[in-house]
C-alpha cells in the first residue's frame, strides 16, 4: 500500500522521527539542562550580584559609622 508515493512503512517511520525530533527539541527547551533555565539562572545572577553591590555600599557605610563611634570612645 503507497500514499503520496510513499510507503507505509516509510509513512511510519518519518512520523516516528519527527515525533522524536519534537520530543528532542521540547526537552531543550523547558527540560532540567534547558534554555529557559539557563535564562532564569543567569537573570538570577544579575540579581545577586547587584544586591552584593548593594551590601557592599551598606557594609561600607557601618563601618565608616563604626569606626567613627570607635574613635569617640575613650581610650583605657
Amino acid at each position: 500500500m503507497t500514499l503520496a508515493g510513499l510507503s507505509l512503512k516509510t509513512l511510519l517511520l518519518a512520523t516516528i522521527g519527527i515525533l522524536l525530533f519534537g520530543i528532542y527539541v521540547g526537552t531543550l527547551i523547558y527540560g532540567e539542562n534547558s534554555l529557559t533555565v539557563l535564562q532564569q539562572l543567569r537573570e538570577k545572577k544579575r540579581t545577586l550580584k547587584q544586591e552584593a553591590q548593594i551590601l557592599k555600599a551598606e557594609n561600607q557605610k557601618l563601618q565608616k559609622a563604626y569606626f567613627e563611634l570607635k574613635q569617640l570612645e575613650p581610650k583605657e
